[in-house]
């Protein structure tokens, strides 16, 4: 499955749970932080699953460290997701507005520090 994110909607961590409720169709009982997070794309999401973050850079800007700390949770789910050595994994794509669609801002699997 492929989603995407519109990043110029994304300007809070809530806007951020909001978009991914209605793009991964979870239940009424997804906690909407970053341990639930997690949880639910550890554990409930089937994969493959592209998450493409569209104007990740408009997103950026406008949540500051929130957009740091969500993309780490993804980032940590692509790399445990390698580990583990799953053939249909999560990728996380984070694209730029200035660079035009599908311009990768961050290569799938980097490692998060």
């Amino acid at each position: 499955m492929i989603v995407h994110l519109d990043g110029k909607k994304l300007t809070s961590q809530s806007a951020f749970h909001d978009a991914i409720t209605v793009a991964l169709a979870l239940s009424q009982y997804y906690g909407r932080n970053l341990a639930a997070l997690q949880d639910v794309l550890s554990v409930d999401v089937e994969r493959p699953l592209q998450l493409i973050w569209d104007d990740a850079d408009i997103s950026r800007r406008a949540m500051g460290a929130d957009f740091d700390r969500i993309v780490h949770v993804l980032q940590r789910i692509e790399l445990d997701d390698a580990r583990i050595g799953y053939q249909s994994r999560f990728q996380l794509v984070l694209s730029e507005a200035s660079a035009g669609r599908g311009s990768p801002v961050s290569e799938p699997g980097r490692a998060c520090t």
